[in-house]
């Protein structure tokens, strides 16, 4: 079943990484005015910190959550799955990992389709029915196809040098020859990654809609991942305060985040579950009215 491209959630994709580029087109120049440093040599540090960024992303976040990879003989059902849906994506089946926590979650990484990884956690299997858990893990697969593993890595690159500056930068900023360009340099950074903390997740709800819509797309049934949103959202408020602080960091891979308080909603990288579900419900009448 196809439908019509969602444009307007294209354009506010596309508009997010515009803002996303010239902010960081401005940090870049700043920065090299600032240190008198040539444009070659700054492109060229910033250039093999994203390769390292691109290449190991996928395996620093597979470690800090404890996932690892697993064989068709520990989950059967679990690589059937994936393998199935894969094929209904038109995607190479990815590497199956799974977490062994009570938080009933789900993420997907990798810095391309061919070198993806899907990892689930034991909280999610023992949750989930069958129909759900094919939603959640095609709402995954959705996020390989679409590549946002690699977008939102992109886009959060200049983000995580500017957190540095802001974090390390006061150690230098007592050097008499240093001291007032590094000061000047932490207050542009402290601009840029707060501005670029909330346009990343923007871009990130939307990118959310996105492979919800993908999800249905591949298994042929809103109402599934509708129902496991559902589920799993519930399922949250049962799970240890300890186990939900421990994976926080990990709220913009997951299929639901970790709701972490006040702030953790104000600058959620999901969209609230209610929007989900109802967008959801409007693609599962447009699906059988077609």
């Amino acid at each position: 079943m196809e439908w019509k491209t969602d444009w307007g959630l294209r354009g506010r994709m596309g508009f997010t990484m515009f803002l996303l580029f010239a902010l960081y087109v401005v940090f870049i120049g700043v920065l090299i005015q600032v240190f008198n440093v040539g444009i070659i040599f700054t492109l060229a540090m910033f250039g093999m910190f994203s390769l390292a960024q691109y290449f190991f992303s996928d395996k620093l976040a597979l470690r800090s959550m404890g996932a690892r990879e697993v064989s068709a003989d520990e989950y059967p059902d679990l690589h059937r799955r994936i393998e199935r849906l894969s094929q209904q994506a038109d995607l190479p089946k990815p590497t199956v990992a799974v977490a062994d926590t009570q938080v009933p979650n789900a993420f997907a990484t990798g810095r391309n389709k061919k070198n993806a990884t899907v990892a689930v956690t034991t909280g999610l299997l023992r949750a989930l029915d069958e129909d759900e858990l094919d939603g959640v893990l095609a709402h995954e697969l959705a996020h390989v196809k679409n590549r946002d593993v690699m977008v939102m890595t992109i886009a959060s690159f200049l983000s995580t040098i500017a957190f540095f500056i802001v974090r390390w930068g006061w150690l230098f900023s007592g050097d008499n020859r240093q001291g007032a360009p590094v000061i000047v340099a932490i207050l542009v950074s402290i601009v840029v990654w707060v501005i670029s903390f909330l346009l990343i997740r923007a871009l990130s709800r939307y990118r959310e809609y996105s492979a919800d819509r993908g999800a249905a797309l591949i298994t042929g049934k809103p109402g599934a991942l509708a129902s496991a949103l559902m589920t799993i959202d519930g399922r949250m408020d049962r799970v240890p305060e300890e186990d939900l602080r421990e994976e926080a960091e990990m709220n913009a891979f997951f299929i639901i985040p970790i709701k972490a308080g006040f702030v953790g909603k104000i600058a959620s990288t999901h969209p609230s579950t209610e929007n989900r579900i109802e967008r959801l419900r409007e693609l599962e009448r447009e699906m059988e009215t077609a």
